[in-house]
């Protein structure tokens, strides 16, 4: 019982430390300036909308937290904050118990745009980011989009039944 409970954690910190280190390998070189996906983020968001948002709020806060200091230096809470605030969002719009792979999907670029949009609106608000939003939409949020769809779907059915299992087995340990 004790090891299932750290296993999400473990790997959130696992992909955490792949974005960083392994991934920039496997992203062609003309891509690595456009494209910054968030591997950890998106499994958040399957946790918003088949677990819990609550737990989703804590976990972006603390995973954007170290985003904030360990990759994205320029502030700190830019990706606390929009990872935080998105996955209780999205945990609040598509909590529909068994969600679809379509709706999960949707979900996913609705996440996306929306952290990526946050993230813009920040570093704009703060003189971070001299580029028009149009710009920043078709060079970095599309193609973030497009990444983050194709590894929701590649993620989709295990860490599913994984957080279905992890729901389902928590409520039967309640009314127990």
């Amino acid at each position: 019982m004790g090891k299932r409970r750290y296993l999400l954690v473990l790997l959130l910190f696992g992909l955490f430390i792949a974005e960083g280190s392994v991934l920039p390998w496997f992203i062609p070189p003309l891509w690595q300036t456009r494209l910054i996906p968030h591997l950890v983020f998106i499994v958040i968001l399957f946790v918003a909308v088949y677990e819990n948002r609550h737990k989703a709020l804590l976990l972006g806060l603390l995973f954007g937290l170290l985003q904030d200091v360990v990759y994205y230096g320029a502030m700190i809470g830019p990706y606390s904050f929009g990872m935080g605030f998105t996955a209780y969002l999205i945990g609040l719009i598509f909590k529909f118990g068994r969600t679809p792979l379509p709706l999960m999907l949707f979900a996913i670029l609705t996440g996306s745009l929306m952290l990526d949009s946050i993230l813009f609106g920040i570093y704009k608000l703060f003189e971070l980011d001299h580029h028009a939003y149009s710009w920043a939409l078709m060079n970095h949020m599309v193609p973030n989009m497009i990444f983050h769809f194709i590894f929701a779907l590649a993620v989709y059915v295990p860490l599913r039944r994984y957080l279905e299992n992890r729901t389902s087995r928590r409520s039967q340990e309640e009314k127990a």
